[in-house]
């Protein structure tokens, strides 16, 4: 008897032990606040508030496998989907079950495949590059999805090219209601080339921005268990060679006519090369080419690496963008996954688990150089944003003063989130303080107001 009390308790601590090292269990963002969904509607830039809530309601852990309880709705505001869809972001009510001890496929790789292959850190959905549509030869037309029909399913239409017209800012929309990013989440108007309009009306928000300084955050989790990082890495394996923008080994092959794969496999033909159907329009319009150098990713888009988060390093997939900060294919995974793809949305858990819950540092906020903000326009005369650099796994909170401390308004950056709006269309010209905070870390910032 008291020999099995022992393996309890050691099975126990254990387990423990390892909730707090495994960045599967530790990095989701946790609604702790009660974050609710909103969205946007054509030609209105007022957010529209929703019932349910956003970011990972709960996580469970046992020896094996992560149990994630998601909404699969984001804090940033999503929509309005100016391409006709009609649907907007919906709860799934989903729990994702996913690997604990990821391993790689030794045999024949597994294509990626249509909706979910991985989860965000924020619960929402991974979609990959597909929108089910596909050219059908015996009619010379594109046929699936949206399109109604079955293509050939030998020409796979890109989603990211041919849907753009109907992402969000955050470059996501839902297909029946689950809302997705095919794609890198940061908004539209942060690329260094904008390549979509819509955030002229609504916020330029997303889950994070990018910042070709530090090594990008840790997004989410593949369908196999290995993480998804943003676009910028340590240059080599080993953690050293400062950071860059991890590369996507495929590019578009010198074609005119679609009746071959890269691999000189002849196929049923797809149509001619056109500006109707640009080369970039289809998946099988790119090659693959081996890796050239270490800050290069394999056929699956990625690489066995060391990171902030897997200080002993592991198999990560980037979300690859080119050096304008576009999303670059096959922008997430794929199209085959690296691991034993194990992980699925399930209706319930049936083993015994322990629920994780993170815990507050309770440090006192700081003046910190480590909390990067941008404040735009300054001067300001009408409406003043304040962006978060980085991932936020917790909420900030933005005041503006006065210069003699009186507090003028307020507002929070949502955790998974990255932006806050401060009205000052009716406030005097003069200098204002705008104060930034959390628990733990305080920035405060000037702000010149000039109407």
């Amino acid at each position: 008897m008291k020999r099995l009390f022992i393996a309890y308790v050691f099975l126990v601590s254990g387990i423990s032990a390892y909730a707090q090292t495994n960045p599967a269990i530790l990095s989701w963002l946790h609604n702790t606040t009660g974050i609710k969904g909103r969205h946007y509607i054509k030609n209105n830039s007022t957010a529209i508030n929703d019932a349910d809530s956003a970011n990972v309601l709960a996580v469970y852990y046992s020896t094996a496998s992560v149990y994630v309880r998601a909404n699969g709705v984001p804090s940033y505001v999503t929509g309005p989907f100016l391409d006709g869809n009609p649907s907007v972001t919906t709860n799934q009510n989903a729990i994702f079950k996913l690997p604990l001890n990821p391993a790689q496929n030794t045999g024949n790789s597994t294509p990626t495949q249509g909706g979910n292959i991985g989860i965000f850190i924020n619960g929402v959905a991974m979609f990959d590059y597909r929108d089910g549509v596909s050219w059908q030869n015996a009619t010379n037309s594109l046929k699936g999805g949206p399109l109604g029909g079955m293509g050939d399913q030998v020409w796979n239409r890109d989603a990211i090219v041919a849907e753009r017209g109907g992402f969000d800012c955050s470059k996501g929309h839902p297909a029946m209601g689950n809302y997705h990013h095919h794609q890198n989440p940061s908004a539209f108007k942060l690329d260094k080339n904008v390549i979509s309009t819509v955030c002229n009306l609504y916020d330029a928000d997303g889950l994070y921005v990018l910042d070709s300084t530090k090594h990008s955050p840790l997004l989410g989790f593949a369908y196999d268990g290995f993480p998804v990082y943003g676009a910028y890495a340590f240059k080599n394996t080993d953690g050293t060679g400062g950071i860059v923008r991890m590369k996507s080994s495929f590019s578009l092959r010198s074609i005119t006519t679609r009746t071959t794969l890269y691999t000189g496999v002849t196929v049923t033909a797809g149509p001619n090369v056109s500006t109707t159907y640009p080369l970039g329009l289809f998946r099988e319009d790119y090659q693959y080419t081996a890796p050239i150098s270490a800050d290069y990713l394999d056929i699956h888009n990625g690489r066995f690496c060391v990171t902030p988060e897997y200080p002993n390093g592991i198999y990560c997939y980037f979300a690859t963008v080119d050096e304008n900060w576009n999303s670059a294919y096959p922008y997430l995974i794929g199209p085959t996954y690296y691991g034993v793809k194990t992980a699925s949305k399930v209706p319930s858990i049936v083993e015994a688990v322990t629920q994780y819950k993170p815990a507050k540092t309770g440090i006192p906020a700081a003046i910190s150089s480590s909390l990067e903000i941008s404040i735009f326009p300054n001067p300001s005369s009408e409406i003043v944003a304040v962006q978060s650099e980085g991932l936020l796994h917790e909420n900030l909170k933005v005041e503006l003063f006065d210069l003699s401390g009186r507090l003028i308004q307020s507002a929070y950056i949502l955790q998974g989130s990255t932006i806050a709006y401060l009205e000052t269309r009716l406030l005097y010209d003069g200098e204002y303080l705008v104060r930034i905070s959390n628990d733990s870390q305080l920035v405060i910032k000037k702000l010149i107001i000039a109407h």
